[in-house]
């Protein structure tokens, strides 16, 4: 259920994304409603693993369903809010429909997570999750200069599209306990989190992925300076 639940606001966070500048509900423009849409998704996604573990209701049919409900909630629906922003800045360019990148890029990562056994405390590029808070940050930037140009906009289509199948090492958000000296990635990626968001607000995530990617590859540097 709640699996599915994350498929749901995926979608309806599509739909949302293709109202754009309208006001859809209670006041809020359909792009912010999406950003609200694929936040609930994130919650349901964290909780669904969650629950599963504690009732042992693991199975490889919701392993695979999860990974379908994240291809659109954070693949498709973040690339649906790109497109209609670049598509309402710039009516008369095709540059928009670079955002198919992402979900088809996005769809290879999870396939590739799905058979892979090794990815378990660290990922192998960067996680899907990660990619929608990217574009929702950047979407929340292109919302306030709509005028922006296209050009830079997709190459980081590109780079984010190589990022997700890419085999940089990718530290896991997840604390394996609370030992500063194997969890300083994470405490410290808090920290400048909160720091981003306060000095820019929702489009400081596009920062804070930044910096989640650099810490991954510092901390995978020092790994193999140990081994």
């Amino acid at each position: 259920m709640l699996t599915s639940l994350n498929l749901l606001c995926g979608t309806l966070a599509i739909i949302a994304a293709f109202r754009c500048y309208d006001v859809v509900l209670w006041g809020v423009q359909g792009y912010k409603l999406a950003f609200i849409l694929i936040a609930l998704g994130a919650v349901a996604d964290f909780c669904d693993g969650l629950v599963a573990r504690l009732l042992d209701v693991v199975s490889g049919i919701g392993k695979q369903l999860d990974s379908l409900s994240d291809l659109v909630t954070f693949g498709v629906a973040p690339a649906m809010i790109i497109y209609n922003l670049m598509h309402v800045g710039h009516p008369d360019s095709y540059w928009c429909l670079s955002t198919v990148m992402l979900p088809v890029f996005g769809a290879i990562r999870l396939a590739r997570f799905n058979i892979d056994t090794e990815q378990t405390t660290t990922f192998k590029g960067l996680p899907i999750p990660a990619n929608a808070l990217f574009w929702l940050g950047a979407a929340a930037f292109m919302a306030q200069v709509p005028e922006m140009r296209q050009e830079g906009i997709v190459a980081m289509i590109v780079i984010f599209s190589f990022l997700m199948v890419c085999n940089i090492p990718m530290f896991s958000f997840k604390l394996h306990g609370f030992n500063l000296r194997e969890n300083w990635a994470q405490f410290l990626l808090v920290i400048i989190t909160v720091c981003l968001l306060v000095a820019f607000g929702l489009p400081g995530l596009m920062y804070v992925i930044w910096t989640y990617i650099l810490l991954s590859l510092l901390k995978g540097l020092m790994n193999r300076a140990k081994k």
